[in-house]
């Protein structure tokens, strides 16, 4: 074990014997690091991708406790130079899946000039993916104290392979009570620890990559990750109560050079904040926090970049419970994000009405398993905003004739894990609103139920 001190060493030795025991011994792990550590999935997840306590103490400490032969170096000091998995690494996930909406979308070529497709065009509804994606994985210990989470990700809807969600860390217990860390990554959130901000937020982490979705998001809750950003923050856990970590991120997109073909580029430096309290008793944890972001952006899109920026400002609480038994699982989750923006740019180029605008997203849901086989999740999201008639306008489909960015609904999913690392969603979503409007919602007769969507997703991790 590499990133614990010698002190704090047989404490989690015996966690871990304790898990072993617990896990099922047929099962494997997600699996780069179920090879690694020789756990089962049941040690670090609940199941995937939620966290158990073990779990979020495996990430916090750099992804490094190892059961494996290892290829090592030793200095004259006595100190390991190298310490590396005589097996690779490595894994693989595969999913697909079949959407089908309440009604059919418009044709994308529906009455375009000069081509043969009627006003009224749907598209195919029911649509399969095969792959929805398909992800390589290098996730576990690089060297000691040194360990990462690194996927490349094929998407089955733009046909394009990438980089996607990619954590790379070191951590070093100093004292037998303060851990301290570095994590750096690409998408706020993607290195939190609990399943209630928005990277890894379960029952919301997995929808359907074909169907409408709403126009509105906040700058934490995945935009920046969607213009592409680096980002090195640093961290620190106390007595495994208190977890804080502050750092900044700089736009990284996979382009040749950063400039006004983009989309929202970062001036300078957009800092991040997370703290968050965590108590476990028994079989039960909770947790609760806070986190935000402050990023001034060039809007870009065809505008140099310079001058003046839209600036956005993100503050958000989260909690987290977790009932953990031999048969029954329970968790709860809830966020609440807050953002303020400054529409600078946007305002004086006549793409925004209002200097100022808000948006507001709440989030809370809860999922039971028993046996860790057979389970549900229920949720309820909801958006809201300033109306603002330029940035919200009508359009077919993904427009809003009222001219604010609210949208409401219900996600309801039932879940099957014949193996540890195989899962079966049947996921269904209903909106009671959708960009601003229950009927007409986009000034094309188009109604926020249409887009309720069906959506079935078979997931395998190898």
């Amino acid at each position: 074990m590499t990133v614990i001190s010698k002190k704090t060493s047989a404490s989690i030795a015996a966690l871990a014997g304790g898990l072993l025991v617990l896990a099922s011994g047929g099962a494997n792990a997600v699996p780069s690091f179920a090879r690694q550590t020789g756990m089962a999935c049941e040690a670090c997840h609940t199941v995937f991708p939620e966290l158990t306590p073990f779990g979020r103490k495996f990430k916090l400490n750099a992804y490094t406790l190892d059961n494996l032969a290892q290829v090592s170096g030793i200095s004259a000091n006595r100190d390991r130079t190298l310490a590396l998995n005589q097996i690779p690494p490595l894994s693989f996930m595969f999913q697909t899946s079949y959407t089908s909406t309440k009604s059919a979308v418009p044709d994308t070529q529906a009455g375009a000039t000069g081509g043969n497709v009627p006003a009224d065009a749907l598209a195919k509804n029911g649509q399969v993916l095969f792959p929805q994606q398909a992800s390589l994985f290098y996730a576990g210990q690089i060297a000691p104290n040194f360990g990462a989470f690194v996927q490349m990700t094929y998407d089955g809807t733009s046909g394009t392979f990438g980089w996607d969600n990619t954590d790379i860390r070191y951590a070093k217990s100093v004292t037998d009570d303060l851990l301290l860390g570095v994590s750096f990554n690409n998408n706020p959130t993607v290195q939190d620890l609990w399943n209630s901000t928005p990277a890894w937020q379960s029952p919301f982490d997995q929808v359907s990559a074909t169907a409408p979705s709403p126009a509105a998001a906040t700058m934490i809750d995945g935009g920046l990750a969607g213009s592409g950003v680096a980002g090195l923050t640093a961290y620190l856990s106390w007595n495994n109560l208190v977890y804080a970590e502050f750092g900044a991120y700089r736009s990284a997109p996979a382009a040749a050079q950063i400039d006004s073909t983009l989309s929202n580029v970062v001036k300078g430096m957009a800092p991040y904040f997370r703290v968050a309290y965590e108590r476990q008793w028994g079989r039960n944890s909770w947790e609760a926090g806070v986190y935000g972001i402050q990023a001034n952006l060039y809007p870009g899109g065809g505008n140099a970049l310079s001058g003046l920026t839209n600036r956005y400002r993100d503050a958000a609480f989260d909690t987290q419970y977790q009932y953990i038994g031999d048969e029954h699982l329970f968790s709860v989750i809830a966020t609440y994000i807050s953002e303020k923006q400054t529409l600078d740019a946007s305002y004086a180029a006549g793409t925004a009405a209002n200097p100022t605008n808000t948006l507001k997203t709440t989030r809370i849901g809860a999922s039971y398993y028993y046996l860790r086989k057979y389970g549900g999740a229920l949720g309820y999201f909801s958006t809201t905003g300033s109306a603002d008639d330029l940035m919200y306008a009508p359009g077919s489909l993904g427009g809003s004739n009222s001219g604010t960015p609210d949208s409401k609904g219900w996600r309801m999913e039932l879940n099957w894990v014949p193996y540890e690392n195989t899962k079966l969603a049947l996921q269904y979503t209903a909106y009671s609103k959708f960009n601003g409007g229950s009927a007409n919602y986009d000034g094309s007769n188009r109604n926020a139920k249409d887009n309720n969507t069906l959506y079935l997703l078979g997931w395998i991790n190898y």
